[in-house]
């Protein structure tokens, strides 16, 4: 039951590691929402935790990404959003636990998966030169994502993004059973 008591309040957190598309396919899964005419919003967690310096003990800023995110879901749902759609990385149990708890509301986890190949060649398209310290980063944080992710299993499913953003959209709204 949502937060207004007559309607139903859900979220979906797209994840996956560096390059595979959450962005990207989180706002298609927008538009599809649009079309549908269900009040929604997109959030982009990394801009929840984009803060310097981080502190020693929370590298990636999860604390205030979750403060963060805590009141947006809040100003979304209070504003009339009906579904929460967020892009982000969730690397364990506990991880999903603490963001379903910051948004209070029934929270689906969907994994997009692409072959490293594929994501090697839009980390490049991205960042440039395979020169660039910034790729060599992304591209060892997206190996090491895949074999975190592959062994939390914290996603209810999982969709290949092999193929137009669109269309993967278009799965993952499906398996929600949203659209």
């Amino acid at each position: 039951m949502g937060a207004d008591g007559d309607r139903s309040h859900r979220a979906l957190l797209i994840t996956g590691p560096v390059g595979v598309g959450k962005t990207s396919v989180a706002e298609a899964v927008g538009d599809l929402l649009a079309g549908a005419a269900i009040p929604h919003a997109v959030i982009d967690l990394d801009w929840l935790a984009c803060y310097w310096p981080s502190p020693t003990d929370d590298p990636f800023n999860f604390a205030l990404e979750l403060r963060n995110l805590r009141s947006l879901a809040r100003n979304y749902l209070d504003a009339g959003a009906d579904c929460l759609v967020l892009a982000g990385v969730v690397e364990n149990r506990a991880g999903r636990e603490r963001y379903a708890e910051a948004i209070g509301v029934d929270l689906a986890v969907c994994r997009l998966s692409a072959d490293l190949a594929v994501i090697r060649q839009r980390l490049i398209q991205r960042h440039g030169s395979a020169d660039d310290d910034g790729l060599r980063w992304h591209l060892r944080r997206s190996r090491e994502l895949e074999q975190i992710l592959d062994l939390a299993g914290v996603e209810d499913f999982t969709v290949t993004t092999d193929r137009p953003v669109a269309d993967v959209a278009k799965a993952v709204a499906t398996a929600t059973g949203w659209v």
